[in-house]
């Protein structure tokens, strides 16, 4: 009887880095399309995402702006604005630990990671869907501001560059939401902490009132947290002031939120 002979297997040669680049590319693209795919099938989230922000313009615009008093062009609509839309885009972020956390306990997490995919691709996924969620966002609330009063006193690319800066700071803030919704990984524990964290920064910030109204043990941090150095870029922006007292600071906040807690949430998911 003849002996059968069994080839031996082919070693393929590992894929480069420019191939992992382009299938790591091509896998956040599919998991963003997914995460889309999710909000147009479930309008009532992107549509809540905007009727918040909507309210808070029309109730401090309308309700509390006679009693506030600034001393800024266009008065206190024009003051409220770049509030309003930072504290929008850092609002923005809450959706992004909280699909996260449901989707670890729906068990989708752990069928991306039965699949061959770029390990990035879930939370680079969710980071471009809601980015793209933000700016919608950020535009609505530009339009209903300016329906009811608001002015760019400065010129089209420093408006531009105030919505670049929001939404650049909104998606920093999605960086630590992903590393709160994976660490946390409990949908209900994710969105009441939310609540505790973001709170306090964007309401004892430059957002609402002049810091100088506060009580003086309260300025130093309102002063020097990372919501009130941004938002004031953003009014800069927006009304012509000098752009270079808070423009390093903001790039500094964006950036180093950024560096800081994007590796904190691969980490956190390649543990979840």
């Amino acid at each position: 009887m003849a002996a059968v002979t069994i080839p031996e297997p082919t070693l393929r040669p590992a894929p480069g880095p420019a191939a992992r680049l382009h299938w790591a590319v091509a896998d956040g693209l599919t998991v963003t399309k997914r995460n889309l795919i999710a909000y147009s099938r479930t309008p009532a989230l992107l549509v809540f995402a905007v009727i918040q922000p909507v309210m808070f313009v029309l109730l401090f615009r309308y309700v509390f702006g006679g009693a506030i008093k600034v001393d800024v062009p266009g008065g206190y609509v024009s003051y409220l604005t770049p509030g309003i839309i930072g504290q929008s885009a850092a609002f923005a972020s809450f959706g992004t630990a909280v699909g996260l956390a449901r989707e670890i306990q729906k068990g989708v997490v752990d069928r991306y990671r039965s699949m061959p995919m770029a390990r990035s691709a879930v939370l680079v996924g969710r980071l471009v869907a809601d980015t793209l969620r933000m700016i919608i966002t950020v535009l609505v609330l530009l339009g209903v501001s300016v329906a009811v009063g608001f002015r760019f006193h400065s010129g089209a690319w420093q408006a531009v560059a105030m919505v670049a800066l929001a939404v650049g700071f909104g998606v920093s803030i999605c960086a630590v939401s992903a590393f709160i919704g994976f660490a946390i990984r409990d949908e209900e524990s994710v969105a009441s902490f939310g609540l505790i964290w973001l709170f306090p920064l964007t309401f004892v910030s430059a957002a609402f009132v002049p810091v100088q109204s506060m009580p003086s043990w309260l300025q130093v941090f309102a002063d020097n947290q990372p919501v009130t150095i941004v938002i004031d870029e953003m009014r800069a922006l927006a009304l012509g002031g000098p752009l270079a007292t808070h423009g390093w600071e903001s790039a500094v906040c964006v950036l180093g939120t950024f560096a800081v807690f994007l590796p904190l949430a691969v980490r956190a998911y390649r543990r979840a």
